[in-house]
């Protein structure tokens, strides 16, 4: 019976020990596993951390801005809004999900996608609803250069294409320095102005045409005026101010018909004497910018954004 009961105790002991042996291997494979189900992990611009777990493949986008990025990395875009502007052509058979500030969340749903890329400070309502259904949200802003570069790496990481996205981002740096390199460094005066339905405001550095501006070495008047509460990128507009900071150039945007725009500006500068004492006026310096570069963001174009100013004051150059 001792015998018995020795050689009882050996088997359960190399029993035990062998069986603890496979659960630590087990537990191995499953944290393997667990850390290869993780595609990406993202930090949005506003904060906030994205985990996904394959790569999305059916991605809807809220602005049309993130659509050639997108594209040059090889995303699958299933989604889009109505854009006048910014609409590539390959892009006009892809659903629409509406205008970019009314979004339908309907038709969002009904494009079944695996990931929603939303634009800062426009479409933020839907992230609750997205999220309720499961979707992942990603909110980007793409105002200012860096946020472009940023962006394109996010979407390359997103389209596990990071290669491609650091060239684009290569050829872009050697393109805008390509342009700065051609003007003078001198401080230039600038005014940038916004015109909407609402009035006028001024732009400050976080807007594209402000970036810009800045880019070039230029001084915007409007730098440390206080922005409104919500919106960072622009502040409210005097023409008592720009008359004593006394501009060399102007630059507008709007939403609006550019042909009315100019014709409302200039009703606006006839009126009123105080536009005739502002060297920009004096000297014909008022330059309308084009929508498509300067109120949605130019993403891929932005050297053409930064070619574009620097042409319209050194076009000899």
């Amino acid at each position: 019976m001792k015998k018995f009961y020795i050689v009882a105790a050996f088997f359960f002991a190399v029993n035990f020990f062998s069986a603890c042996g496979n659960n630590s291997e087990t537990n191995n494979n499953s944290a393997v596993t667990s850390e290869s189900e993780i595609f990406a992990e993202i930090t949005d611009d506003a904060g906030n951390k994205i985990t996904l777990n394959k790569k999305p493949e059916r991605i809807v986008v809220a602005s049309a801005s993130f659509l050639e990025s997108l594209h040059e990395l090889g995303a699958n875009i299933v989604g889009r809004p109505d854009s006048k502007n910014n609409t590539p052509d390959w892009a006009e058979n892809i659903p629409s999900i509406g205008k970019v500030y009314q979004v339908d969340v309907e038709r969002v749903l009904s494009c079944t996608p695996d990931l929603v890329i939303i634009n800062k400070g426009m479409n933020e309502k839907l992230i609750n609803i997205l999220q309720e259904n499961k979707i992942p949200v990603l909110v980007m802003e793409m105002k200012t250069y860096d946020e472009v570069k940023n962006s394109v790496k996010v979407f390359a990481k997103l389209s596990g294409n990071e290669n491609k996205g650091a060239e684009i981002i290569q050829k872009m740096d050697a393109d805008i320095k390509q342009t700065l390199e051609k003007i003078p460094a001198e401080k230039k005066r600038v005014a940038i102005l916004h015109s909407t339905a609402q009035g006028l405001s001024v732009q400050l550095e976080g807007s594209i045409a402000g970036s810009i501006v800045k880019m070039l070495g230029w001084e915007n008047i409007a730098d440390g005026m206080t922005p409104f509460e919500k919106n960072p990128d622009a502040a409210p507009y005097s023409m008592e101010t720009l008359a004593a900071q006394n501009p060399e150039i102007i630059f507008v945007t709007s939403m609006g018909n550019s042909e009315e725009l100019k014709k409302g500006m200039q009703e606006e500068i006839n009126s009123n004497a105080a536009w005739q004492t502002i060297n920009a006026v004096k000297n014909n310096k008022i330059y309308y910018l084009p929508q498509n570069l300067f109120l949605l963001s130019p993403a891929l174009n932005y050297p053409q954004a930064v070619k574009y100013l620097a042409d319209l004051i050194y076009h000899e150059k």
